[in-house]
């Protein structure tokens, strides 16, 4: 095929280049600096020219695809689809590496007008959405994902491009909304760190950022949960952009393009550290396993991963007609096939789901009433809400401990919202009343299910009798010191099912006097979900 292809001589649209001509396409590197087009394709041997994505668009007549690599395409101001209107005027194929959400998203409104001329637009022909939904299609096969987690994480010696860093820049300490849970939450670009193993026991660590990939998939894959993270290899530049997010927060600092070539400065003199070697993680949770797959780029090969979606697509003999995301635009069989020549490897791995309740309780979980067990087999997080009554104790001693572990104020009808987030060493258990809110972590150690409220961590004696859950305390400690018997609270706490509802009972009784603490009864039910294709603006 004739291709034109617009910033074929950045970081990624060189790789791009040299792959498609090693395929056998007629290429053209375009871009505003005709000099660089023109070296670029002495290299590969292919064709160049001069094009400014702002100026005449004649060029593109002379080709069957256009191809925008160059970006960023957060930046391309009122009218972002120029260059699409431009090909589809042509009858040529219009594809984008694009990893700005809101431009994915919106190139859907040239769907009518990419059918009626019988040509593909596709946006985000890249690592994402097109790579990552590939991977997380492969791994899920006909089931519907629960959880979806996606990384990113290059080595350090990969070269950086402009778009990419000021796209990355940019997001840094802003809001941008996920989908967790069958809610839109969010967080802030550049937060949550996790860390990632990739091939060959290489550890990763990624940050959350904004990719087409949040706002796509809820809706397009029916998941509960879409995670993406990013990673940078070296600490220095992980928790430095952690300062730069943090100081967004709290300053609305501009990120500028002499800012963003100060930054790239920077980073260029630190490429001699670290290593080239970068991976990608795709994890998708069904109800009852975790499936993974990963791939580890070794030096040099890791910015050919970006081109690898497009040239997947471009080796099948007719390209579908329509416009829109490039979610599933290709399959992970012709995504591996087309790194067959890279110095890429990739793995996949499946492990059962073991979720904190059913390992504790063993063969006893299955005795307890479905709705129970659906309360207890959180994969990411669950949130429930329901009504209760509240009762506090009179006495002063009682009225300090409710302060300390901000126990609701008494109340006979007080709405309740219980929200469970799973954590690497257990759950973190959320409760909400009206405005009062607390929280407690719990854990499993020897069997046993651990509960720390701050400072203070309590053993969980778990039991099923009579169909019904209970929770009595039977040791505890205050950091690592035992307390004594006649030091812990009283717990008479049981979850059970009443005319087909999951209810609650607690009562806590204080240390020393035994006397009630706080005691909080009701119902939860599951909290109705959230719309996926409608994100907060």
């Amino acid at each position: 095929m004739r291709i034109l292809l617009l910033g074929g001589y950045g970081v990624f649209g060189v790789r791009l280049a040299r792959l498609l001509v090693a395929d056998g396409h007629d290429v053209c590197i375009a871009g505003r600096s005709l000099d660089r087009a023109q070296a670029c394709a002495r290299d590969l041997g292919c064709r160049a020219m001069g094009l400014d994505r702002a100026g005449p668009l004649d060029a593109v007549a002379d080709h069957q695809v256009v191809i925008d690599a160059a970006g960023p395409f957060h930046a391309y101001g009122a009218d972002p689809y120029r260059l699409a209107r431009a090909a589809l005027a042509a009858g040529a194929h219009y594809l984008d590496l694009s990893d700005d959400a809101a431009f994915c998203l919106g190139i859907s409104a040239l769907d009518g007008e990419a059918r009626r001329a019988g040509c593909c637009v596709l946006s985000g022909l890249s690592t994402v959405p097109a790579l990552s939904s590939a991977a997380v299609r492969a791994l899920a096969g006909a089931e519907v994902p629960r959880v979806i987690d996606v990384a990113i994480l290059p080595g350090n010696r990969a070269p950086r491009g402009l778009s990419v860093m000021q796209s990355i820049l940019s997001g840094a300490g802003r809001p941008m909304p996920v989908w967790r849970g069958q809610q839109w939450d969010r967080v802030q670009g550049w937060s949550g760190p996790a860390d990632y193993a990739l091939p060959g026991g290489l550890i990763r660590q990624g940050w959350q950022i904004a990719v087409p990939d949040q706002r796509l998939f809820p809706a397009h894959f029916g998941a509960d949960t879409v995670r993406f993270r990013a990673g940078l290899e070296l600490a220095v530049m992980r928790y430095g952009l952690a300062a730069f997010a943090l100081l967004r927060r709290r300053v609305p600092v501009p990120v500028t393009r002499p800012m963003v070539r100060g930054v790239k400065l920077l980073a260029d003199a630190l490429a001699p550290f670290g290593s080239g070697r970068g991976g990608m993680s795709v994890t998708v949770i069904t109800d009852h396993e975790t499936r993974r797959w990963t791939l580890l780029a070794e030096d040099g090969d890791g910015p050919y991963i970006p081109a690898i979606a497009a040239r997947a697509l471009l080796r099948r003999p007719t390209l579908p007609a329509g416009a829109g995301p490039a979610v599933e635009a290709v399959t992970l069989a012709e995504a591996e096939a087309a790194m067959s020549d890279l110095r890429v490897r990739s793995d996949r791995s499946v492990t059962a789901n073991d979720p904190l309740f059913p390992r504790v309780l063993g063969d006893s979980f299955a005795l307890l009433p479905e709705q129970i067990r659906q309360t207890h087999l959180t994969l990411d997080r669950s949130r429930w809400t329901g009504r209760c009554e509240v009762q506090r104790g009179t006495g002063l001693w009682s009225r300090l401990l409710c302060a300390l572990f901000r126990f609701p104020p008494a109340s006979a009808d007080v709405a309740v919202e219980v929200t469970k987030t799973v954590t690497p060493r257990g759950e973190i258990w959320q409760r909400r009343f009206d405005d009062r809110c607390f929280r407690s972590h719990l854990s499993a150690t020897s069997g046993r299910l651990q509960e720390r409220f701050g400072p203070f961590t309590f053993t969980i004696g778990l039991q099923v009798r009579d169909g019904a859950l209970h929770y009595p305390v039977t040791a505890g400690r205050l950091g690592p010191v035992p307390l004594p018997r006649w030091m812990l609270p009283v717990s008479v706490a049981r979850e059970h099912v009443s005319d087909g509802r999951f209810r609650f009972d607690v009562e806590l009784l204080a240390p020393l006097t035994k006397r009630c603490m706080v005691r909080y009864r009701g119902w939860l039910r599951a909290k109705p979900p959230g719309d996926p294709s409608r994100p907060p603006s």
